[in-house]
C-alpha cells in the first residue's frame, strides 16, 4: 500500500488542507458544443471541517463529488487528498487510494440487498484483502457508533430508511478514511432521524479529524455545518 499511503498527522501538524482542489475544471462534449460544467473551481476543507454545497439542481454539485472523490477525472486542475495528488495514480491505485481514504454516502444508501448490515460495512475492508473475521469486527465496532449495532445480522430490506442510512454511514468510516462525501445524506429521512444523522456527523469530524463535504438542498442541514458553500456557473462562492 505504500504507493497510495498519505501522512494525515503531517499535513495537519503543517496547516495544510486534508483537502485541496486547485483550478478544478470539468467539460463535457455534447455533439458540436463543449458544456463547462466546472470553471477553474478551488476549495480547501480543513481536518475535522465540515462544508456544504448548495445550488440548484443541474450546478454540478454531484460532478463536483465525483471528482473529489476519484469517481471521474477532470478536465483540467486537480484534486489533492492529505497531500496526495490524484492526478499521480493510475485506476488500480487510484481504486486503492479510494477504498483507504474516501468514504462515500449516497441519499440511496446502495447497500447490497443480499448481505446483512455487518457484511454491508466490512465489504471495503474485505475488498482490501482483510480477513472477514478482522472485517467483521471492526464492521461491528462502526455500527455500534452508530447504534445500530443490534440490527447487524439484518439485511437492508428489514431495516427502515434511517437505519438504512446509519449503516451507509459506518460502511464508509469503516476505512477510517480522511474525507467523506455526502450527497443528499438526509433526504430520504424524517426530521428526528435526520437530527440524530447531523448529531452524528458533528461527533465523528470533532473525534477522527475527518473531513467532510456535504451536497445538500436541505438548507438545515447546510446551516449546520461549519461552511455553506453555493455552486452556481462552476464556481464556488460564500452561500
Amino acid at each position: 500500500m505504500s504507493d497510495v499511503s498519505i501522512d494525515r498527522r503531517s499535513g495537519a501538524a503543517h496547516g495544510e488542507p486534508m483537502l485541496d482542489c486547485r483550478q478544478l475544471t470539468r467539460v463535457y462534449s455534447e455533439g458540436p458544443q463543449d458544456i463547462t460544467v466546472l470553471d477553474h473551481l478551488d476549495l480547501q476543507v480543513a481536518a475535522g471541517e465540515r462544508v456544504a454545497v448548495v445550488g440548484s439542481s443541474g450546478s454540478g454539485k454531484t460532478t463536483l463529488l465525483n471528482l473529489l472523490g476519484g469517481l471521474d477525472r477532470p478536465s483540467g486542475g486537480e484534486v489533492v487528498i492529505g497531500g496526495r495528488s490524484l492526478a499521480g495514480f493510475g485506476e488500480a491505485a487510484l481504486g486503492r487510494f479510494r477504498n483507504r481514504y474516501v468514504g462515500f454516502v449516497y441519499q440511496f444508501h446502495h447497500l447490497l440487498a443480499e448481505f446483512t448490515a455487518a457484511e454491508n460495512v466490512a465489504l471495503p475492508l474485505i475488498i482490501r484483502g482483510q480477513s472477514r473475521k478482522a472485517a467483521i469486527a471492526r464492521s461491528l465496532e462502526l455500527l455500534t457508533r452508530v447504534g445500530m449495532a443490534p440490527r447487524g445480522d439484518h439485511k437492508p430490506g428489514e431495516l427502515s430508511g434511517g437505519e438504512r442510512q446509519r449503516v451507509a454511514i459506518a460502511r464508509a468510516l469503516v476505512t477510517d478514511p480522511s474525507l467523506v462525501l455526502m450527497d443528499e445524506p438526509t433526504g430520504n429521512l424524517d426530521q428526528t432521524t435526520a437530527s440524530n444523522i447531523l448529531a452524528l456527523m458533528d461527533e465523528l469530524a470533532s473525534s477522527t479529524e475527518c473531513a467532510f463535504v456535504v451536497v445538500t438542498h436541505d438548507p438545515a442541514v447546510a446551516d449546520h455545518q461549519h461552511r455553506k458553500l453555493r455552486l452556481d456557473k462552476g464556481r464556488l462562492t460564500p452561500a
